[in-house]
């Protein structure tokens, strides 16, 4: 493992939240960080305390051309970009019948389609550089699921298969690719500005507050905690495609597959049988 230092990052979602927390914590190190949010008051501080070591841009990512302006101008900034992390995101609280299809492709647009255009924006300039590591912040729901946030799960799931199938097509051209997974954590993710909340039904009263109360007694980790682990893992030779944060992740994930698999297998004979038979 090497501690290479002095690296240049494009971060999304630097207002509050793991963005913000990594962020800060780039800066703190040494390495300079392009920091984006929608509102650039939001991340003026980050100016004030961090002089040049840091470029403030405003970016909503769900507009393409932004988008590659801003990666852009970051690159032209620094003169090159080694980590490029998509962070921003926000979750849709709602059952699957309550969400409309507006809320559904707001959803989309923010944590999936958003994501899509920072990577292509950038994989022109990384491939001229020869190298980079694109970062995306998925979660622990992109391996299972919870029931009222099923869309914001769907879109990790949905962002995981990206990143994966990403990491075989760029590989060849020097840029690694990690998905990171952070379990339960107390950051401003649960305020207002993170949640959106579709249409109530009546009929799912009584289960949507079953479901708060579950998640008061949940443990959530410190944010604070997160960063070191998180330089690790980017200063080593080979990261991984796959980068768990929290220590209940792994065990849920696994009983989840297990669960999966036990089910798959007990259907094994009837699924062989509709393969059939070529004549």
């Amino acid at each position: 493992m090497t501690q290479q230092k002095d690296k240049v990052w494009f971060i999304t979602g630097t207002s509050r939240g793991f963005g913000r927390v990594w962020a800060e914590a780039a800066l703190a190190r040494g390495d300079k960080v392009a920091a984006t949010a929608r509102k650039l008051e939001s991340i003026a501080d980050l100016k004030d305390k961090y002089g040049e070591q840091v470029l403030t841009v405003a970016l909503d990512v769900t507009k393409p051309d932004q988008v590659k302006e801003a990666v852009t101008a970051a690159h032209a900034h620094f003169g090159r970009l080694d980590i490029v992390l998509n962070n921003a995101g926000y979750s849709l609280v709602g059952t699957i019948e309550e969400a409309s299809p507006a809320d559904i492709r707001a959803l989309y647009e923010t944590n999936i389609l958003g994501p899509v255009a920072v990577i292509q924006a950038a994989l022109p300039l990384l491939r001229e550089q020869g190298y980079g590591h694109i970062l995306g912040t998925s979660s622990n729901l992109g391996h299972v699921t919870m029931p009222v946030i099923g869309y914001y799960c769907s879109s990790k799931w949905a962002f995981e298969a990206i990143h994966e199938s990403l990491a075989a097509e760029v590989a060849p051209f020097g840029i690694q690719v990690t998905i990171i997974e952070p379990g339960a954590y107390a950051t401003e993710f649960g305020s207002q500005e993170s949640l959106k909340f579709a249409q109530g039904m009546e009929v799912y009263t009584d289960f949507k507050a079953k479901f708060v109360d579950s998640l008061k007694t949940m443990e959530r980790g410190d944010p604070a905690a997160t960063p070191q682990a998180l330089f690790k893992m980017i200063d080593a030779e080979q990261p991984p495609l796959r980068f768990n944060l929290g220590s209940h992740n792994l065990s849920g994930t696994r009983a989840a597959y297990a669960q999966r698999l036990a089910i798959w297998e007990a259907w094994d004979e009837v699924s062989r049988a509709a393969q059939g038979e070529l004549k």
